[in-house]
């Protein structure tokens, strides 16, 4: 699987049959995974980090779980494999999760407009959140924000270095003023999506 290629084709994409043998290996390495690029960031922000793995692993399950062939393919690879990092980009989706479905709406009715407010910084950069695509993000009709949302973050030569060298704090901030949180992301974190994702 040519994860450099930093796309996923059908090509890529196994059949049902060839993907059954795998999938708990693939699983176990999803787990692996998430220990590196899933970040708390605050009491209900998760940010998880993207790669060509996590793409194609979203893939194949759709794809198991809705059985809907090549057609189906179609629109998965549309919806998934913009979120594979192409090189000068680290994406992440983001989950804003209260358990109380009623507290999470109060919550999300708080926060319109976050996805304006998400930035990584690293080596005095600052590289603000672009949300993927063209979806709705926070309601217009009553500033509601959305509880999941899919971002790029868009490197500089100069900001590539600074993740890559290890040195100084490499965090993800949320400067929204009902939400205002920042989290350290890891050595460990920040070496493997520099081998993964620049």
């Amino acid at each position: 699987m040519p994860r450099n290629s930093r796309t996923i084709t059908p090509a890529d994409i196994l059949q049902s049959d060839q993907y059954e043998l795998i999938r708990a290996d693939k699983k176990q390495e999803a787990i692996a995974r998430k220990a590196l690029t899933r970040l708390a960031v605050g009491p209900h922000a998760t940010v998880l980090f993207e790669t060509w793995d996590s793409m194609w692993l979203q893939i194949q399950e759709m794809l198991r779980i809705e059985k809907g062939g090549a057609e189906q393919l179609v629109d998965e690879l549309a919806a998934y494999d913009p979120m594979v990092p192409k090189g000068a980009e680290l994406t992440c989706t983001l989950l804003f999760e209260v358990a109380d479905a009623d507290r999470r709406d109060a919550f999300l009715r708080t926060i319109g407009g976050v996805e304006n407010h998400v930035s990584i910084h690293v080596g005095g950069e600052v590289i603000r959140a672009r949300p993927e695509g063209d979806t709705e993000r926070t309601r217009a009709s009553d500033n509601k924000a959305s509880a999941v949302h899919f971002f790029h973050f868009d490197f500089s030569p100069a900001a590539i270095a600074a993740w890559k060298s290890g040195e100084g704090a490499a965090m993800v901030v949320i400067d929204h003023p009902a939400y205002g949180h920042a989290a350290m992301i890891s050595p460990e974190s920040r070496a493997y999506l520099a081998r993964e994702c620049f």
